[in-house]
Formats: structure tokens, sequence, C-alpha cells
């Protein structure tokens, strides 16, 4: 059977109406008058104007004034080092410059005031802790190398604003992409570079193309970032093999301190050798021109013998006779004594080449004392 209500509604119409379960249920409370609510909303506007208006013209008034509040919102300024970004309806519509400006107010228009001059930096491989101290974040520094080595990376990459429209609207979180984006870089080139030239000749170029490559990748991606710099803070090997990196350290440098002394040896040694090869080489150019000289003048020398033994045998023949005797017996002790008149007077025993030997002895002490 079809419940009826008897009571005047679900809120009951006298206190004793049935509910729909035929059950007499409990007295409700009268919903609120709608029409009451305004009136008396309407009411109360009213004592707050001044006298002598009307209802309809003082809300005329203050629709206008709230109109010009409204209207008056739309006014912003852009401060040095930023650029305004002004939105209608959600959608980007133009840049401005720094000053005033004046855009439709929101719900309409909307502007954002981004600063394009501040130089934002990120840090990959630590954090830094309250004051001078930081810590190591093992999961961005660890890198490994061309050579299957592990190197221990810190860096800090300064980033600024180069397109605001490209930075506001293609890319949902800036320092997120960008730190991703930089520490693929740096892998990508650490990857191409052995552990030894990261660690020593090679890193400022480890810095040049790591930078190159991550501006390459944001530009692909078109978030309107320009990379300022990159820089390694610490290249170092993995904290449980540094101490044994360090010997080997130390012992690279006294291996090129001993190649230094070596090569300052050679660089004095060799020169004085070149020149004493030199000296050398000379002496024996100058002997073997002495020599030539020499032969050709005793051949020149046998040859004018030759032409005048040629011319007169005899003569020749006696001439070379006497030198060659001359030559034997000039260092003979044999006295030779003529038998002519010039030689009556010498006796014939007299030990001369004795006396001979005796003056010469007694002539060299005073040759000596002499000098």
């Amino acid at each position: 059977m079809p419940w009826k209500n008897q009571g005047g509604g679900p809120w009951g119409g006298g206190g004793g109406g049935q509910g729909p379960w035929g059950g007499r249920g409990p007295s409700m409370p009268q919903p609120p008058d709608i029409e009451d609510l305004l009136r008396r909303s309407q009411d109360r506007f009213k004592r707050y104007l001044p006298g002598g208006f009307g209802s309809s013209k003082a809300i005329g008034l203050a629709v206008l004034a709230a109109i010009a509040i409204w209207l008056a919102t739309g006014f912003y300024r852009v401060q040095p080092g930023e650029q305004g970004v002004e939105l209608l309806f959600g959608r980007f519509v133009k840049i401005t410059t720094p000053g005033l400006n004046y855009w439709f107010p929101a719900p309409i228009g909307q502007y954002l005031t981004p600063n394009v001059e501040r130089t934002n930096q990120i840090n990959i491989g630590y954090r830094e802790g309250g004051g001078a101290t930081s810590r190591d974040v093992p999961l961005e520094s660890l890198m490994l190398t061309s050579d299957q080595n592990i190197i221990d990376i810190d860096f800090v990459v300064q980033w600024r604003i180069k397109a605001v429209a490209d930075y506001l609207f293609n890319i949902r979180d800036p320092e997120g992409t960008v730190k991703l984006a930089a520490e693929s870089a740096m892998r990508e080139i650490v990857g191409q570079t052995t552990l030894e030239d990261a660690l020593t000749v090679k890193r400022q170029d480890v810095e040049l193309r790591a930078r190159e490559l991550l501006q390459t990748i944001l530009d692909e991606y078109g978030v309107g970032i320009l990379i300022a710099d990159m820089k390694l803070l610490k290249v170092d090997p993995p904290a449980p093999v540094i101490d044994a990196f360090h010997d080997v350290q130390r012992a690279r440098q006294d291996k090129d301190r001993k190649q230094n002394e070596a090569q300052a040896y050679a660089n004095d040694i060799l020169p004085r050798a070149k020149g004493e090869a030199q000296r050398m080489i000379q002496e024996a150019a100058a002997y073997k021109e002495r020599l030539i000289q020499e032969a050709e003048g005793e051949a020149n020398r046998f040859l004018s013998v030759y032409q005048a033994y040629l011319q007169d045998k005899d003569v020749t023949r006696k001439r070379i006779y006497l030198e060659r005797m001359q030559q034997v017996l000039k260092d003979s002790e044999k006295v030779i004594i003529d038998r002519g008149e010039s030689a009556s007077g010498v006796v014939p025993y007299l030990p001369l080449p004795e006396l001979r030997r005796r003056g010469e002895a007694a002539t060299k002490p005073s040759e000596g004392a002499a000098k």
C-alpha cells in the first residue's frame, strides 16, 4: 500500500505527522526560507548606505566601484632583471619589459615576472650541510671511465633563463630537469675519458665537453635555459682505494722527477760530447790534410831529384851519397882524421870521443843554471 504524507512532508505538518513506515516520527526542524534571507540581506545593506539614495542607484554605484577596483588590479610592476609574461585565459600572449605595465586582471588575465638575470646553481654529487660541511651522494658522484675504472666526481651547474616563454610552458620542473640532464651529460663524457686523463691533463676538457653536451640536450628539449658554467669541484678515485691511488701518484711523481733529472744530465753532457766529437773530426781532417801535403811534397821532391838525376847522373849520385853519409855519420862517435898535412899535429891515440862526452856533460849543467 503506498505511503501518503499525512503530516505535511518529511519535516511534519504540526508535530504529529506519520512517518513513511507508518509510525509517528520525531519532530523535524523547518527548512530556511530563501526569500526571507534575501529580504533581510537587502534591508541590512540599505542600512549601511547613506541617506537620500535609492536602493537601485546605490547598488549600481557599488557595482561600478567594485568594477573600478577590479580593473585597478591589472597594474603590475616588472623589476630590473625580470621579464613580464602576460597570459589571457591561461594562454601566453606577450612578454613585457621592466617598468609599470597593465594587463587584464584575474581571472581574465594573469602575469608572471620571472628573474632572467639571476644565476641558479645545482650541486651534483654532494649536498651542502650546515656551515662548511657537505655530504657525499655516491649515487650521483660515482661514474665509470672508458678504461673500466670508477671515479668520484662532484660538480656544480650554473644556469640562467634564456627564453622565458619556453622556460615557463615547456618544462614542469626546471631544476630537476637540468640536474638529470647534467648528470647524464657528465657520465657520457667521463665514459669516453680514461681515469688518468680525467684526473690530470683533460680535466678542463671534460668540463667544456660536458657543458656543450648539456646545452645541446636542453636546446633539444626546448626548455629555454642557458648553461652559464659547469665546474668540477672534486675528481678523485673512490674512497676505499684513494690511499693506494695516492701511492701511485707519488710513484709517478718520482718517475717524472727522475726523468727530468736524466733529461737535464743529457742536456748537459750531449753538447759537450758533440763538441768533443766535432773537435776530433776537425783534428782528423787537419791531420789528413797535413799528411796529404807532406806526401805531395815528398813526391814532388823525389820527382825533382829524379829530373836532376836524369840531367846529370854522376853529380846527382854523388850529392845523394854525401847527404846520406851525412845523416849516417852525424850521430857517430868516431873521429875521422885526414892524413894530409893538416892532421900532422894530432895525436892519433887521444880519446877524443870521451873528451867530447865530458864536454857535453859539463855544458848541460851550466845551461840549466843559466836558465
